[in-house]
């Protein structure tokens, strides 16, 4: 079974998932990666304000935002090997990337594509004016 890890900008929450203005894309990816746990796959979210060691502990991730700045992330590693800088993984990827049938994002009363949102440019972590809770 293959691991994935997204490592995630700062955010004032885990998922990003706070205050009134919750933005779609943060949304998306915490419902696929809930779903795709549920099913017994490893799929870890580390944000750098709730996890800085984990940002210090991976050489490649580490080396990435010193080189391109913090506009790399998120950054998708799978298997100790990145695999996407700068933008959540689809869902599509993310099967792909997990070896994973697509009726994994689905079950009789959630169709796939309740899944798929929008995609949309982060803003912080989706409290209103992007500044953090």
């Amino acid at each position: 079974m293959k691991k994935m890890t997204i490592y995630e900008p700062a955010m004032c929450c885990s998922t990003g998932l706070c205050g009134v203005g919750v933005d779609p894309e943060l949304l998306r990816i915490s419902t696929v990666v809930n779903t795709i746990k549920k099913s017994g796959n490893t799929v870890n979210r580390f944000n750098l304000s709730s996890n800085p060691q984990e940002f210090v502990a991976n050489a490649g991730v580490n080396k990435i935002i010193m080189d391109a700045g913090m506009e790399s992330l998120p950054i998708t590693v799978l298997d100790g090997e990145i695999v996407k800088t700068g933008a959540y993984p689809t869902n599509e990827e993310i099967l792909s990337f997990l070896e994973l049938p697509e009726s994994t994002l689905t079950n009789e009363s959630k169709p796939a594509a309740t899944l798929k949102l929008t995609q949309k440019p982060r803003s912080g972590c989706g409290c209103g004016d992007g500044n953090c809770c």
